[in-house]
């Protein structure tokens, strides 16, 4: 089922694993968010390329949606003191930030590669 044998790799299940958009078997990232420089099984070039801040605007909306809402549901349902507010929301935020940022770099690498929109396989 992996690219290398010709079986196309959804971008979802590559972005899910944080694999490799043509074979989805190679680690697409070093470390938390750092894209390697070429696939380690089939030797895909992504060096090069890089979403950036892509995802961002989408995460801050998505996240800060989430967090409000709890945060207003919370307070309104339990009126805890202060101080849990301060000790439940930053986990969530980080926590949830990250994630999302991993899985949509991840999701656009695989879409740009699905769509052809970057020259993959170019020495570089």
């Amino acid at each position: 089922m992996s690219g290398t044998s010709g079986a196309p790799v959804s971008a979802l299940r590559a972005a899910f694993g944080a694999r490799c958009p043509r074979c989805g078997q190679g680690a697409l990232f070093i470390g938390l968010l750092k894209v390697v420089d070429k696939c380690a099984v089939c030797g895909l070039n992504l060096g090069a390329h890089d979403v950036g801040d892509g995802p961002i605007p989408f995460i801050v909306l998505v996240v800060g949606a989430i967090a409000v809402g709890l945060a207003l549901w919370v307070e309104f349902t339990f009126s805890p003191p202060m101080w849990v507010h301060m000790l439940l929301w930053p986990p969530l935020i980080i926590g949830l930030s990250l994630y999302l940022l991993r899985f949509l770099k991840a999701l656009l690498m695989a879409l740009q590669f699905k769509h052809r929109a970057e020259d993959y396989d170019a020495p570089g």
